[in-house]
């Protein structure tokens, strides 16, 4: 019974938010608006969140944050678009949840851990936002002490990226339909190649997903390119141009 009503405060916080969105104007100004009213609803729904963010594509096809509820968000969000690694981006490109409950023992991104090191994360929960086929982002949440979320929260948090997704993505359409198309649909045909690369690297270095990811990451910032066009050299058998 403890652990259900745990549970059931963050779901009502959330689905009262979600109609709260789905109430707005779709105009540009909304669209921000939508976002940092999500983000508020997260980190207040989650005990020990210090941060809660969205990363969207813009209308350039660029990764972003928004709607970030602490500065803490923006910075290290700004590391992981910087470095080309982290658990929000390894969650946006391989659609699944990833937690980090304590960030001292979690190895998984070197580069971004160290480069983060100064600041008040210990506890990371990331989900992809999923609209249909297209996944065109990710929530997030950072937490200040180790242990504070666990696979239980990223299954939560996973039950409202669906319909937020979904809503926003119709925001984004609404609100510039050409740009945001022409940008979802590069952002699929990178997906596309995406998946495809990690499971070209899978067979030839008998590897996990995760690793494989990780590896096109690499080779992606060596060559100062994006995650989309290592992976389509990748599969189309052209070398990645090392760094």
């Amino acid at each position: 019974m403890r652990d259900l009503m745990a549970q059931q405060l963050p779901l009502d916080g959330l689905t009262g938010m979600i109609a709260r969105i789905r109430g707005l104007l779709l105009t540009e100004e909304k669209v921000d608006r939508a976002v940092q009213l999500l983000a508020r609803a997260i980190k207040e729904s989650f005990a020990g969140t210090i941060g809660a963010g969205v990363s969207l594509l813009d209308v350039h096809g660029r990764r972003k944050s928004s709607g970030f509820m602490h500065g803490v968000v923006e910075q290290a969000d700004r590391m992981q678009y910087e470095l080309g690694q982290g658990p929000c981006l390894t969650a946006w490109a391989a659609e699944e949840a990833v937690v980090i409950e304590d960030l001292d023992s979690d190895d998984r991104w070197p580069d971004w851990k160290a480069a983060v090191a100064g600041l008040p994360i210990r506890s990371v929960v990331s989900v992809p936002l999923l609209a249909g086929k297209e996944c065109i982002g990710a929530l997030k949440l950072y937490g200040a002490q180790p242990g504070e979320y666990d696979d239980a929260t990223g299954r939560l948090l996973a039950l409202f990226a669906a319909p937020a997704a979904t809503l926003l993505a119709h925001i984004q359409a609404s609100d510039a339909p050409q740009r945001m198309s022409e940008s979802l649909q590069a952002s699929l045909h990178s997906r596309d190649a995406v998946n495809r690369a990690c499971g070209i690297l899978m067979e030839r270095h008998r590897i996990v997903p995760e690793a494989a990811l990780q590896e096109l990451m690499r080779q992606a910032r060596a060559a100062g390119r994006t995650l989309g066009q290592v992976s389509a050299d990748v599969v189309a058998g052209t070398p990645a141009a090392a760094g």
